[in-house]
């Protein structure tokens, strides 16, 4: 215990560590919809980009697996065709340590994704470029917005299944 400053002895705040022990690709496609159907003329592309988040216990303790899983379409702005979509599931492996239960669950789906972001980018650059794209440069993620939505709605579909159901006699 570190002294306050008037003697008395203030308790220490628990150490956090994190590691992240592997990074990999769990699941990629890129389909070229121009390239197959043969799309021509003025193109104008509005990208839509979906995320989704998954995160579990490995067998060894204090070891997580958070999947982060990204749908990227791009379509026309014009005719709304199809240019192409690329769906990525990307995975770290996180020795977690010293975060109080309470808050474990929000370290994984927030900071985890974080620290897996910068790759993700960064194959999606490359693949949508190699695809015949110019390089898509994703925007920031806003993981803790992602989060408070996902309890959002799990708090309201608590509510609906609350009221459809009978209450008991």
């Amino acid at each position: 215990m570190a002294d306050n400053g008037n003697g008395a002895a203030a308790p220490q705040q628990p150490q956090i560590k994190m590691q992240i022990l592997g990074q990999y690709i769990r699941d990629m496609s890129f389909e070229n919809i121009v390239a197959q159907k043969g799309i021509g003329g003025e193109v104008t592309p509005d990208v839509q980009v979906q995320v989704n988040l998954d995160a579990k216990k490995r067998p060894t303790e204090n070891q997580y697996e958070v999947i982060t899983k990204f749908t990227v379409t791009s379509k026309n702005k014009g005719t709304d065709e199809v240019l192409f979509v690329m769906e990525l599931d990307y995975g770290g492996i996180f020795l977690v340590d010293g975060v109080p239960e309470q808050q474990l669950h929000p370290f994984l789906m927030i900071e985890c994704p974080r620290m897996l972001f910068p790759f993700v980018r960064r194959i999606v650059s490359d693949v949508t470029r190699d695809g015949g794209f110019p390089p898509l440069n994703l925007e920031n993620v806003d993981f803790m917005g992602i989060y408070r939505q996902e309890l959002e709605r799990r708090a309201a579909a608590g509510q609906a299944e609350g009221a459809a159901s009978p209450t008991p006699n």
